[in-house]
């Protein structure tokens, strides 16, 4: 509700495909959905009451006897500076808040989406640069589960170069379709974002996946919204700088990024698969020449 009281009504775009969670299915424009806000972090914009445990189930349960269609549970903060930036010049921090999936050294131009699933940077980037960037380097998956903060940032002070837009599929790209459909990465809508990092000039490319439900990528450099009605260029050039830690874009929902780098990068100690880490935190150590 606004300060006079009238409720916030969004318009959806008549575009979008519906959207369905188990048996509900919600078909935009057909009617007005209502949305509960639930608010369970000490951060969250929302003026309502802080709920936690039972009582934040008892809330949503209520929501839903009431009529709402959906509940936005406000679960991760986006406080500036909730996410500490580790500022040391020698490592490039995460981009997302995500759980670490396969990473580690690419050999020659390959890399692994899961133990046994191998895939090309060739076919992953959409062509020859990107595995010449990267041939012999280093790589970690990041995927964001839906429920997580789903906005991503720069790895270090740089400037992007270029973004490419790679038409694809939707398919779902959680755990279990990793270990059943090969190169799922190379198969589902992207984007490839060529950054030059600014002291050592090496090129870092960050690949972000799009996956089931997830309506596209934004970036805040770039006016068009880049999913599967996007008619603009493949290869859009760019000159744009991010300091450390400045948010470049997000999903719509959770998916995954592919984080590329060249040889002589190292994962850092605390990068395992299967571990969780938050934005800001150390994820690859630069080389000591760079």
């Amino acid at each position: 509700m606004g300060d006079q009281g009238a409720p916030r009504i969004m318009p959806a775009s008549p575009n979008l495909s519906p959207t369905t969670w188990g048996e509900r299915r919600l078909t935009w424009g057909e009617r007005t959905y209502v949305m509960g806000i639930l608010n369970i972090t000490p951060d969250s914009f929302a003026d309502a009451e802080r709920l936690e445990g039972a009582r934040a189930v008892a809330a949503a349960l209520a929501m839903e006897a009431a009529g709402a269609d959906m509940i936005d549970v406000g679960a991760e903060s986006t406080r500036p500076g909730a996410r500490p930036i580790d500022a040391d010049p020698s490592l490039l921090v995460s981009p997302c808040d995500a759980i670490v999936g396969a990473c580690g050294a690419i050999a020659g131009t390959t890399a692994w989406q899961v133990k046994g699933f191998p895939y090309t940077l060739e076919d992953l980037g959409g062509g020859q640069d990107v595995a010449d960037a990267h041939r012999n380097g280093c790589y970690a998956t990041l995927r964001l589960t839906a429920g997580m903060y789903h906005r991503f940032h720069a790895p270090h002070d740089c400037r992007v170069e270029q973004v490419t837009y790679v038409r694809g599929d939707t398919w779902n790209v959680n755990p279990i379709a990793l270990k059943r459909i090969e190169k799922l990465f190379c198969k589902n809508e992207r984007a490839v974002l060529r950054t030059r990092l600014n002291e050592s000039g090496c090129i870092v490319t960050l690949v972000p996946v799009a996956a089931v439900l997830v309506a596209g990528i934004r970036l805040h450099f770039l006016d068009a919204l880049l999913d599967m009605d996007y008619q603009g260029q493949r290869a859009i050039a760019c000159d744009t700088p991010f300091a450390k830690g400045d948010e470049i874009g997000w999903f719509q929902h959770g998916s995954t990024i592919v984080l590329l780098a060249p040889a002589g990068f190292t994962l850092c100690a605390n990068v395992r698969e299967g571990e969780k880490i938050r934005m800001g935190q150390p994820l690859m150590r630069l080389p000591a020449t760079a």
